[in-house]
């Protein structure tokens, strides 16, 4: 596994991911409050390959949090973009997906629409920080289009030693 990566918008962008992660979450009681509290809780990731690399599924295992979630990755050939649908236990329902790519530097960077507590949101996700034994997501949202942006949720993962 390299830590330095090449194409990350091809159909290997998400091989870093592969594996198992320790998590730690840290995530706004509101996540549309700029003045609202952060709460953070543990959590286990397990992800791993299809379609030989050009997507995956990620499960994450929230014990304290009495949840759990998945997220599937698809690379789309023709537009070279990648796809990210995330569900969870909670709602059992399939979000709008973001869809960005890897940029030369190795962030990651994902757009969509969706609505949060009625309200109509641009989503943004973000890979970054990313080596053999580390990375970070993080989720923010936009009420005005894009132009201003609140992090509400990130994920620091660390990968679990193997015996």
């Amino acid at each position: 596994m390299n830590d330095v990566r090449d194409n990350t918008s091809a159909a290997h962008g998400f091989d870093f991911l592969h594996g198992e992660w320790d998590v730690v979450n840290r995530r706004r009681t509101d996540f549309l409050d700029p003045e609202s509290g952060w709460e953070e809780f543990p959590a286990v990731s397990r992800c791993w390959s299809l379609f030989g690399g050009a997507a995956n599924i990620d499960e994450i295992d929230v014990p304290d949090q009495g949840w759990t979630g998945l997220t599937l990755r698809l690379f789309d050939v023709e537009t070279e973009r990648w796809s990210l649908n995330w569900s969870s236990s909670r709602s059992g329902r399939l979000f709008p997906p973001v869809l960005g790519r890897f940029g030369p530097d190795g962030r990651g960077e994902f757009h969509g629409d969706d609505t949060h507590d009625g309200k109509d949101v641009r989503v943004r996700f973000v890979w970054s920080g990313i080596s053999g034994t580390t990375a970070r997501w993080e989720q923010a949202f936009s009420l005005d289009g894009g132009n201003t942006w609140l992090s509400n949720w990130t994920m620091d993962f660390t990968r679990r030693r193997t015996a």
